[in-house]
């Protein structure tokens, strides 16, 4: 089955150049130059990641961002100015799964897109081999084989890193999970103090989330200084 790629970039050049490096790597890339027609597109085809441009003169990256997460869980990696220091955090806050800064090499792209495609085909390896991979906690029932998290029967739409968090912490219950060890388990990549930010990033949201389906009680407990824990 081919991977379908959608690229959203106002700047043409930039666009087409993205398409031209994805394509040599045998992805189907759906491209398009305005956040409207790459609407469409999203709840008209069967998209497995896709790459936004944030600064759009029609609809932004973080509101087509905001539309793909009501939906669907696939990988988003966001392009953000050299400055947009504040893009980046809004970005990751809204379920953004990685960003890179313009002017960037193609190839770095492509490699953070294979880096986040690697990490759905495990998890969707994980379904196949075990469905019978199920935690649950606190009236959370998460479902590692179907990457799924149910709250009182119904589903929380969670990002696959989110997901992984939650997991995780859920899975090492009562125990700190340092931000150092949650990072390198979930983004399967070194861990460096700047990635902290990443971090906790991640945590806020995914706690927004919780305390929007689960009210006043906070899940998921800051140790300071040493990390995150679940304590059921």
């Amino acid at each position: 089955m081919e991977t379908n790629i959608l690229v959203v970039d106002d700047e043409k050049e930039i666009a087409d150049f993205v398409e031209l490096y994805l394509k040599n790597d045998n992805y189907h890339v759906f491209k398009f130059y305005n956040g409207t027609d790459a609407l469409d597109c999203i709840f008209r085809e069967r998209i497995d990641l896709a790459i936004l441009d944030i600064m759009m003169p029609d609809i932004s990256g973080l509101e087509i961002l905001k539309e793909i997460r009501k939906v669907y869980t696939f990988p988003v990696i966001m392009l953000t100015a050299k400055t947009g220091s504040m893009d980046k955090i809004n970005g990751l806050t809204m379920g953004a799964d990685d960003y890179i800064e313009k002017p960037f090499q193609p190839l770095e792209l492509v490699a953070r897109v294979k880096a986040q495609l690697r990490r759905v085909t495990k998890y969707n390896e994980g379904a196949k081999e075990n469905k019978s991979d199920i935690i649950e906690i606190s009236g959370l029932v998460l479902n590692k084989g179907t990457h799924q998290c149910l709250y009182n029967e119904k589903e929380v739409a969670l990002t696959p890193i989110e997901f992984s968090i939650l997991w995780l912490l859920a899975a090492n219950k009562g125990q700190v999970i340092s931000s150092e060890k949650l990072f390198e388990e979930v983004w399967k990549e070194k861990y460096f103090k700047n990635n902290n930010n990443t971090v906790m990033v991640h945590i806020r949201h995914l706690r927004e989330k919780l305390f929007q389906i689960m009210g006043h009680r906070e899940l998921i407990k800051t140790v300071w200084g040493v990390g995150y824990k679940i304590d059921d």
